[in-house]
């Protein structure tokens, strides 16, 4: 983690108007989301697919870096410059980015599959082709205890 800070991978950028990263995805992610005029989401109600919460406050709610920034600066990003960064931190095309109880994502924290899965087992097919989607858009490394815990995460897909 030599060099590592969560500062290198500037976050909540402005999307668009007064819409930072994290109002666009409260605004995404929940239901009934209601935006006050500096974007700011004062109701609706998310459900956090990692635990099966309903939330019903934004302030309930953290928005997971689904390949955490510090895993993320493991995994291949301390080569990367701060625009690459960026972009990483604020990706709202691929699988990166999802509403999630805050208690959920502090018990992630920047822990990777083989350290830490979604307590409801039924994500777990999801949340593996996510990771794995965002480890390959971004062309990051893979430990062999992350790939084991991939698969076992991905064989319950069969299940679903």
């Amino acid at each position: 983690m030599t060099g590592y800070s969560r500062a290198k991978f500037p976050h909540w950028a402005m999307q668009y108007g007064q819409c930072d990263t994290r109002e666009v995805v409260l605004h995404r992610d929940g239901q009934g989301v209601v935006q006050d005029d500096k974007c700011r989401a004062v109701q609706g109600t998310w459900y956090s697919e990692y635990d099966g919460k309903t939330l019903t406050a934004a302030s309930q709610v953290d928005i997971d870096h689904m390949v955490p920034l510090a895993a993320g600066w493991r995994a291949g990003a301390d080569l990367w410059d701060t625009a690459k960064r960026k972009a990483f931190a604020n990706d709202l095309v691929h699988s990166q980015l999802i509403a999630v109880s805050a208690a959920s994502n502090r018990s992630k924290g920047d822990q990777t599959p083989d350290l830490w899965k979604p307590p409801l087992r039924s994500y777990w097919c999801t949340y593996s082709r996510a990771w794995i989607d965002v480890k390959h858009v971004y062309e990051l490394n893979v430990t062999e205890a992350e790939k084991n815990a991939l698969g076992e995460m991905l064989d319950t897909c069969q299940d679903s």
